[in-house]
């Protein structure tokens, strides 16, 4: 590895490729939505209203992520449209920063944040399987099964996505399909059966504000951003995408703004449903929801749904992420046999592989934890935040270093935009280490291991000229 590695700006902003270009808008926007709902809107509801405690303070979560979320997605669709190259924000931080923080983001990614992300939507799955285990049976069964099953999902849909990117795309589509008609079975089924208005005036306010109130809310983001998250999905396979300046942007913008206006109408539904007691101590709260309106057939019908939906989620990220760790590798910044491309289904599958690996291990290691779905989003959310920071000032950096680079799409409200996305995310890495500072601190020591690995070399000149 050379520290001094140059990118030649043709290969920056070119749309040439080894990968095939075969997947279309329907594809991009199918994996946007498969990388969004996922586990969140099913799962982080209990750990946001625990934290704050209040329904305006619950709204106020969704809202403010959602809100943050677009504004996020206005400045990757100006990155994107410029640079439709495979690898999501590595690709934007390559362009923007010097070679050892783009490795270093790369290697937080897989060591931290983006197999972290994995292993905590397989453990949902498994977790609704029992949901469904228990309303037909009565019993539930251990965690050492949960995380037996996790496993088995993510090794599964490993192996699929090992057999190309035709059919990886047509399982994007149809799980898609299948996200959207379980959120809105939810939405309907809650709203077609008499609810309690009530549930949506007791505890509206909270108690009190106070800095302890705000640090409540700043750490319920973490859960709410980790809902929304998954947005850029979509750029990481750039690459694979046709005319990838237009259908990406496209694909960003469209999927934020009909999931933010979907988290919003569940989340009322169950509020319809139940009351925020309730909400506090569920962590199968669509089931419970669809449980309270129609009975016990509806919540088995809820928990094969939201089964579906973190199914088709793992296999959208699976897809997306060994793509940077290719990409990396491919640049001479990752372990080499990563950029392998098998000859005949042109996948990445020894990234895949490596990735379901490192995943399996995290899930191991976390998942036998009281809380491990909260215990593993804390663990690698700070580290994102540094680096989302990072990638959205790249928008600034990337204006005065090419600036006469051609770009299709503009960061609309620019500046604007672009600072109050800055503000929202400073706040939010201060109030993570504040509020999960060991699991933050775990994975800061994670990330910057990554820098032994990077200076290698020097450290070993340095112990031979030494001993």
């Amino acid at each position: 590895m050379s520290e001094n590695q140059s990118f030649p700006q043709s290969d920056l902003f070119s749309e040439q490729t080894e990968l095939k270009r075969q997947l279309g808008l329907t594809e991009a926007l199918s994996i946007v939505i498969n990388r969004i709902i996922g586990s969140g809107i099913f799962r982080t509801p209990m750990p946001i209203m625990m934290l704050v405690a209040s329904i305006s303070l619950f709204y106020g979560v969704w809202i403010v992520g959602g809100i943050v979320t677009l504004f996020g997605a206005f400045c990757y669709a100006e990155l994107v449209a410029m640079m439709p190259r495979s690898g999501g924000p590595y690709a934007y931080l390559k362009a923007a920063y010097p070679e050892v923080w783009t490795f270093i983001r790369g290697w937080a990614m897989f060591f931290v944040s983006e197999t972290g992300a994995i292993a905590a939507v397989a453990l949902v799955f498994a977790e609704y399987t029992n949901a469904l285990y228990v309303i037909i049976t009565g019993d539930q069964y251990s965690r050492g099964m949960e995380v037996t099953i996790a496993l088995s999902v993510i090794w599964l849909l490993t192996s699929v996505n090992c057999f190309g990117i035709v059919l990886s795309g047509v399982l994007q589509n149809i799980f898609s399909f299948l996200k959207l008609f379980a959120v809105g079975a939810v939405i309907f089924t809650c709203f077609t059966k008499l609810g309690n208005l009530a549930h949506f005036t007791t505890n509206f306010w909270p108690e009190e504000f106070t800095w302890g109130t705000m640090l409540a809310f700043g750490a319920a983001m973490r859960y709410g951003f980790f809902a929304y998250s998954g947005w850029e999905g979509a750029t990481y396979v750039a690459e694979e995408v046709r005319n990838p300046r237009k259908n990406l942007p496209l694909s960003i913008i469209l999927g934020i703004a009909g999931i933010i206006l979907l988290y919003l109408a569940a989340n009322t539904a169950y509020l319809y449903q139940l009351p925020m007691e309730k909400v506090q101590t569920s962590k199968w709260v669509a089931v419970e929801a669809v449980k309270m309106a129609v009975g016990t057939a509806g919540g088995v019908m809820i928990s094969i749904a939201v089964m579906l939906n973190t199914f088709g989620n793992v296999s959208a990220q699976i897809l997306c992420k060994a793509r940077t760790w290719y990409a990396m590798s491919r640049d001479g910044l990752f372990i080499g046999p990563l950029s392998k491309i098998h000859p005949k289904y042109k996948t990445p599958n020894t990234a895949l592989l490596v990735q379901a690996a490192w995943a399996s291990l995290l899930l191991m290691g976390a998942g036998f934890a009281e809380h491990a779905y909260e215990t593993i989003i804390d663990f690698f959310s700070f580290t994102s935040s540094i680096f989302n920071v990072s990638t959205f000032a790249a928008i600034w950096i990337l204006r005065r270093k090419y600036p006469d680079i051609h770009r299709p799409y503009k960061v609309w409200g620019y500046p604007f935009t672009l600072i109050f996305v800055l503000i929202i995310h400073l706040w939010f890495m201060v109030v993570t280490l504040i509020t999960a500072f060991i699991p933050s601190l775990i994975g800061i020591v994670l990330t910057s291991t990554g820098l032994l690995y990077y200076y290698r070399s020097d450290i070993k000149a340095w112990f031979m000229q030494k001993f």
